[in-house]
């Protein structure tokens, strides 16, 4: 095998990406006698000999590299390794095949910051989108629109996570994790859904129709998001070849990226506060809240996702946690006695369920690691999110309702 080219008067960043590509060469060349050995073998397995110390350290412990998780859902393959399913949602990595320089570790700041402004602008697309698609006669109930665009966008990032990590990483978690985490809802589904059992719009219909409604909005929901998903990851795989190289940003350019993404957060409180009284409960209480959703399904994940192998446990605790909250504050937006709650406390509960609960919880992710489990892992996946999400509604809003004391519909007042 031929030595590296000599790089030593280019630049630095030319060197450690030509050294990259050499040692990707060695993944794809075999020593004869391995490959005679081995022609016929189906476990993807690769021969300690023609894989050099720094190229190992890109192997799980089976010796297998872990998986492109958009790659996959392209072409309709499952994941085998719980590190590739763990970074759905983390910054581009070794993984990606790229230089030191380029590897944001999941929680340094830059890539903390971004997660603040991608936060807001997922939640002021998810009030847009089911705003501009409430009316009289629809046929596609509004949060069906918000989990396909979230859905579309994440996969198309997924297939795009190269680009985005030789450009610059902390962008890729920022529309993954922060934008269409924020923009989709786990919690905003399954209560969609319980709403159907209870009848909570007190249409003219039967229990049978109710049980319909509630069937249609789960099976619908899953599908939609799924094959979004996986339309995306394909249209990544149209523009990928087609997306130019571009040099990463100065020094200057990323620290001053990260000082402007927090002041668009910081300038959520003066909104506020200075914005017509009838804002607050459409969009600017969420905003408060939005980032801390955002963030601590973002810590969840990172700490359990990778704990069980092909569970994301993280994803998983945030959507359970998310749905019973927004069970709880549903049922104090609907206090009926001894009086409704006050405008502010209104306005805060709305704000805490749009925003910290909307945030929180996510079905852009959780489609995604669904499409890249396989068959059986996926429904168990699947099945254990949607059972115990329709158990902790029914312990904590259906009972306070079964008391008297707590309304089919929202009686708060929010101006």
């Amino acid at each position: 095998m031929a030595p590296p080219p000599d790089f030593s008067e280019k630049d630095p960043e030319l060197v450690r990406d030509a050294t990259q590509d050499h040692l990707q060469s060695e993944f794809q060349e075999q020593d004869p006698a391995d490959a005679n050995g081995s022609k016929g073998s189906s476990s993807g397995m690769l021969s300690s000999r023609t894989v050099s110390p720094t190229t190992r350290q890109r192997l799980n412990s089976a010796g297998r590299v872990h998986s492109d998780v958009g790659d996959v859902l392209a072409r309709h393959q499952s994941v085998d390794d719980a590190a590739s399913l763990a970074s759905i949602d983390r910054p581009p990595s070794a993984e990606e095949k790229l230089p030191p320089a380029k590897i944001y570790p999941p929680l340094s700041f830059p890539v903390i910051a971004l997660l603040m402004p991608a936060s807001i602008f997922g939640v002021l697309a998810r009030l847009g989108l089911q705003a501009i698609t409430t009316y009289d006669g629809r046929a596609i109930f509004p949060l069906a629109w918000v989990q396909a665009a979230g859905c579309l966008i994440m996969g198309f990032a997924l297939g795009m996570k190269e680009p985005f990590g030789r450009f610059y990483g902390p962008l890729y978690t920022a529309v993954t994790t922060g934008f269409c985490g924020s923009l989709t809802t786990f919690s905003g589904w399954q209560l969609d859904v319980f709403e159907s059992w209870i009848n909570a719009t007190a249409s003219d219909r039967d229990w049978f129709r109710d049980a319909i409604d509630g069937v249609g909005k789960s099976i619908f929901t899953l599908a939609i998001s799924l094959s979004a998903v996986s339309f995306g990851a394909h249209l990544a795989t149209l523009i990928v070849p087609r997306v130019p190289t571009l040099p990463p940003p100065p020094r200057r350019v990323r620290y001053a990226l990260s000082a402007l993404a927090v002041l668009v957060y910081a300038a959520a409180y003066p909104a506020y506060f200075r914005l017509p009284a009838r804002f607050r409960h459409d969009a600017t209480a969420a905003l408060l809240f939005s980032f801390p959703g955002t963030l601590s399904r973002y810590a969840l994940s990172v700490a359990l996702n990778a704990r069980l192998k092909l569970f994301p446990l993280g994803t998983f605790a945030a959507n359970m946690l998310g749905t019973a909250l927004l069970g709880a504050l549903q049922a104090l937006q609907s206090v009926q006695h001894p009086h409704p709650l006050s405008v502010d406390a209104c306005v805060v509960l709305k704000g805490m369920a749009d925003g910290y609960c909307g945030c929180l919880t996510t079905v852009s992710t959780f489609a995604a690691e669904v499409a890249a489990l396989d068959g059986r892992r996926a429904w168990l996946y699947v099945g254990l999110s949607w059972v115990c999400s329709q158990i902790l509604l029914a312990i904590v809003l259906g009972s306070s309702i079964g008391v008297g004391h707590v309304s089919r519909q929202v009686t708060c007042k929010y101006v």
